[in-house]
């Protein structure tokens, strides 16, 4: 079996932080600290039953109103395409 050694919670946290919140991918991450790609996934999953923080659930709502927008935009182009089409 390999070693196993505790990591600091706050690095723990910055961790999932840059996963979650910056996007990076985990095994880039895991990578760079010298941890296992799955040591992040089983703290992701444990963490995933837990509510999101104020500033996850707001960029979360960004991204979400970003979202409605671009398929509304979208929506309307296709709309549109098949007018002209007709």
């Amino acid at each position: 079996m390999g070693k196993h050694f505790r990591i600091a919670p706050e690095v723990k946290e910055q961790i999932l932080k840059r996963v979650k919140e910056e996007g990076l991918p985990v095994k880039e991450v895991a990578k760079e600290h010298g941890i296992s790609d799955q040591t992040i996934y089983d703290w992701l999953a444990k963490g995933a039953n837990s509510a999101p923080s104020w500033s996850e659930f707001a960029r979360l709502q960004k991204q979400n109103r970003e979202l409605y927008e671009i398929v509304g935009e979208l929506t309307v182009k296709l709309s549109q395409a098949q007018k002209k089409n007709w």
